[in-house]
């Protein structure tokens, strides 16, 4: 579903326009005498969940259970 405009109105509201298919999501078409000139489409982002979205970037290397041969010390320098 998208809403028509003419050329001329759509310059006199543009930052309104702009606003409002932000905020509502739906597309306008923008015409002159009556022809489609172009579209204008809002950007929809994706929300990616905080938690599990490293899911699967990682790669264990080796033993993660056994320690490893050099004991390792905090307080050396």
């Amino acid at each position: 579903m998208s809403k028509q405009i003419q050329i001329g109105k759509f310059k006199a509201e543009c930052l309104q326009l702009l606003a409002e298919i932000n905020r509502t999501k739906i597309p306008l078409i923008v015409t002159k005498h009556h022809m489609p000139l172009v579209k204008i489409i809002p950007i929809v982002t994706e929300k990616k969940a905080l938690f599990g979205c490293m899911k699967g970037t990682a790669k264990t290397l080796g033993d993660i259970i056994e320690p490893i041969d050099e004991v390792w010390n905090a307080d050396r320098h």
